[in-house]
């Protein structure tokens, strides 16, 4: 049995392959691979996301779980060159398709480290953006300390945006939000899938 994608070292042998798809008005280019996640296509949940960002120029960003890079790669296009943005995943193959994918595609503004969670970036750095697909068979405990220490990576007034499908604990990891952040809420219910955001206080 193969690993899952929520691993350091997937052990599934290789399956290269390539597909061009439309986001966001722009066609990117991705090369993929066995043992990461939704290798053939685009997941509909990142598509949720990716549609719902409202990213501004220079702004600095965080994609949680990147896997081979759609997520991130978007948000680069969209805080463009004076931005930034840092893609992180424990899957090293993954981190390996998303830096050539970036490349593929023209995006210098998106660093990529292998990380468990935030443990490689440095203590103060910080975002405005944290944009998740979470790593939902991992287990619970292990998305909601993924997501906290991302939320309390976020500069004052920072927004936290996960995408999941509602009959996978949406409205838990909604309340669980809520209770972290001091407000929750879906600003996207589409297909299966909520998009959740919350957003640090001001004066926090």
């Amino acid at each position: 049995m193969n690993d899952h994608y929520f691993t350091s070292k997937p052990r599934a042998a290789h399956q290269v392959r390539e597909f061009t798809t439309e986001l966001r008005g722009r066609d990117y280019v991705f090369t993929t691979d066995s043992g990461v996640f939704s290798k053939d296509d685009v997941d509909l949940g990142s598509r949720i996301l990716i549609d719902t960002l409202a990213l501004r120029p220079g702004d600095t960003v965080l994609d949680l779980g990147c896997g081979y890079g759609p997520i991130g790669l978007v948000a680069a296009s969209l805080v463009g060159p004076s931005g930034h943005v840092y893609m992180v995943d424990v899957n090293e193959r993954a981190c390996e398709l998303a830096q050539e994918n970036a490349i593929r595609n023209g995006i210098g503004q998106a660093k990529v480290m292998v990380s468990d969670g935030l443990g490689a970036l440095p203590d103060d750095l910080t975002f405005d953006w944290v944009l998740s697909n979470p790593p939902i068979r991992a287990g619970k405990d292990v998305y909601y300390k993924l997501l906290t220490d991302a939320f309390h990576a976020l500069k004052a007034g920072g927004c936290l945006l996960a995408v999941i499908r509602t009959k996978q604990g949406a409205k838990s990891l909604e309340s669980y939000l809520q209770d972290l952040a001091g407000h929750c809420e879906t600003v996207e219910k589409k297909a299966g899938f909520r998009v959740l955001k919350c957003c640090k206080q001001l004066h926090a």
